[in-house]
C-alpha cells in the first residue's frame, strides 16, 4: 500500500519513494539541551515516532536520528548573542556539560514517557562531531561559499540560488530584525556563520581549534554534518518544527547542498506549534507547561499523546485544561473498554485495511483513532476481533494498549485489601472536590501498596503495578 507525505518543500502531498527500497532514512532536528522539556517540544517527537512506527507497519527498515544539540546555539538566530549552553551554565555556575548532561536526560525520561521508541533512534551530540562539521566548512570554503569576517565564518547565500525555496520565502521583503540579526559585516541579510570565532574577552567552556582560528560550530551545520554522516548525501525524510521552515532549515539545505551537489532529504515534513490558552509557549509569558504539571491533574503522558494524536500534525494546536482533560477522559474509557473484551481474537482484514489507508495518507492519526472508537461500536464484530484489531493499530499509535488495558483488567474485589480500598475512596472524594493536592497524596499511598488508580467517568478503577 502506497504511502503518501505533505512535502513542505512542494507544497504538495506526493507518494513517497524511498531511496532504497524497503529502507527509509529519517532526521529530525532535536533539542537544544539547556533547559527543561515542556509539553510543546514533545509534539515533534510524538509525530517522528508515529512517522517511524508508521513505515515499519508498512513493512520498512527505518534508520531514525535525532540531534543533541549542546554547543553552538545562539539566543538569537542571526548568530547574534550568547550561546544558550554557555549563558545557562554561567548563570546556574555549572560546567557546560553538567549543563547538557542533566538536560540530555530530561529530555530522554520525555521521550520515555510519550512511548517514544528511543531504543531504536540515533542521538548524535554536536560536541562529539566537530571534525565532521570543520570538515564541511572547510568543503564549502573550497567551493568559495564562504567568507570570514571579525566574529567568524559565514555562508554567502547568494552562491547559492535556491535559497529559500522551502517555504516559498520572501528574500526581497526579508530585512534584518528579529530573526536576522544585526550585523554591519554580512554581505547579505540572510547568510549565516558556519564557525564562530570566541571572543578574546570571554572564555567559553566549549571551543576547539580550527583551521579559522579558536572558536565553536554555528547552529546549522551540525544538521549538515550529522545527517550527512549517519544517513548519506542524500535521504529520505527530514522533519522538524514550522520555526525551523524560514531559516534553521533554509541554511541547512544551502550548505548541505552546496557541499555535496546533491538533494539533502527528498520529503521535509514540519509539525506546528503547540499553544496554551492560545499563546505561545514561553519564559516571558511564564505559560511553560511540563509532563509533571499534567500529571499533578491526573493527565498521564500517553493520555497527553492521545491528545496530540488526535489533531493533524500540521495544525496548530491550542492546550486549554477542557480540551486536554475531555481527552484524557476518552483514553481512559478507551483502556477500560479493550480491558474488559475478550482475548484470541483476529485481526479484522477490512478495519485493518481502511485504517492503514488513513494512516499512509499522510500519517492520520486522527482519522484512525476515529476508526478505533468505530470499531468498538460495531455490533458486527466480535469482542475479541475488536479487541486484536486495536492492538494491532496501537503499534502505530504507540499508545501502549496492550500493556495498560491488561493492567486495567477487573481485579476481584477480594483481591483489593479493603485498607487500599478505603484510601480509593478518600481519593476519589478528593478528586470530586477539586482537592488535587489532597488526591495525590492518597493516590502516592496507594502505590505504596502496590497499586495504582485509572481514573474514568464512572470513577476510579484500581490497577496493579
Amino acid at each position: 500500500m502506497d504511502i503518501y507525505l505533505h512535502n513542505t518543500y512542494s507544497g504538495e502531498l506526493e507518494k513517497f519513494t524511498p531511496i532504497t527500497p524497503g529502507e527509509v532514512g529519517m532526521y529530525h532536528c532535536g533539542p537544544t539541551v539547556y533547559g527543561k522539556s515542556h509539553i510543546g517540544h514533545a509534539r515533534p517527537y510524538v509525530f517522528a515516532d508515529v512517522l517511524r512506527r508508521l513505515f515499519e507497519y508498512n513493512q520498512y527498515n527505518v534508520t531514525q536520528v535525532i540531534n543533541i544539540t549542546d554547543v553552538g546555539h545562539l539566543t538569537d538566530d542571526g548568530d547574534a548573542g550568547e550561546d544558550k549552553v554557555e549563558k545557562k551554565a554561567r548563570e546556574a555556575k555549572l560546567s557546560a556539560q553538567d549543563i547538557t548532561s542533566a538536560y540530555t536526560e530530561d529530555f530522554y525520561q520525555m521521550l520515555d514517557a510519550l512511548n517514544i521508541l528511543r531504543a531504536k533512534i540515533s542521538f548524535p551530540k554536536a560536541t562529539e562531531h566537530i571534525v565532521e562539521q570543520i570538515s564541511m566548512i572547510q568543503e564549502l570554503e573550497r567551493k568559495g561559499a564562504t567568507y570570514t569576517t571579525s566574529d567568524g565564518v559565514y555562508f554567502d547565500t547568494k552562491t547559492f540560488v535556491a535559497y529559500g525555496t522551502l517555504g516559498n520565502i520572501d528574500l526581497e521583503h526579508l530585512q534584518e530584525g528579529a530573526r536576522i540579526g544585526v550585523n554591519e559585516e554580512k554581505k547579505n541579510a540572510t547568510d549565516f556563520a558556519l564557525w564562530k570565532f570566541s571572543k578574546p574577552e570571554e572564555k567559553r567552556q566549549q571551543e576547539w581549534e580550527s583551521p579559522w582560528g579558536v572558536g565553536f560550530p554555528g547552529w546549522h551545520i551540525e544538521c549538515s554534518a550529522m545527517s550527512q554522516k549517519y544517513l548519506g548525501e542524500t535521504f529520505d525524510i527530514h522533519t522538524g518544527g514550522v520555526d525551523h521552515i524560514p531559516v534553521h532549515h533554509n541554511n541547512e539545505i544551502a550548505q548541505s547542498e552546496t557541499a555535496t551537489g546533491k538533494t539533502q532529504a527528498n520529503y521535509w515534513m514540519h509539525v506546528n506549534h503547540v499553544l496554551v490558552d492560545g499563546e505561545k509557549i514561553s519564559k516571558s509569558l511564564n505559560n511553560s507547561l511540563y509532563l509533571e504539571d499534567l500529571e499533578e491533574r491526573n493527565v498521564s503522558p500517553l493520555a497527553y499523546r492521545y491528545w496530540l494524536l488526535t489533531a493533524d500534525y500540521k495544525t496548530l494546536l491550542n492546550f486549554s485544561w477542557d480540551a486536554v482533560l475531555a481527552s484524557k477522559t476518552a483514553f481512559e474509557k478507551l483502556v477500560i473498554q479493550l480491558s474488559r473484551l475478550p482475548d484470541g481474537g483476529t485481526i479484522h482484514s477490512g478495519y485493518k485495511q481502511q485504517v492503514q489507508q488513513a494512516l499512509n495518507d499522510d500519517a492520520s492519526t486522527a482519522k484512525a483513532i476515529a476508526k478505533v472508537w468505530e470499531i468498538l461500536k460495531d455490533t458486527n464484530v466480535s469482542a475479541a476481533d475488536k479487541k486484536a484489531t486495536v492492538f494491532d493499530i496501537d503499534q502505530v499509535l504507540g499508545l501502549n494498549l496492550e500493556a495498560i488495558s491488561f493492567l486495567a483488567a477487573d481485579i476481584p474485589a477480594a483481591a483489593i485489601p479493603s485498607h487500599v480500598a478505603k484510601l480509593v475512596s478518600e481519593r476519589e472524594a478528593a478528586r470530586k472536590a477539586g482537592n488535587y493536592t489532597k488526591a495525590d497524596a492518597f493516590r502516592e499511598m496507594i502505590r505504596e501498596e502496590g497499586f495504582d488508580v485509572l481514573d474514568t467517568d464512572a470513577g476510579s478503577t484500581i490497577i496493579p503495578q
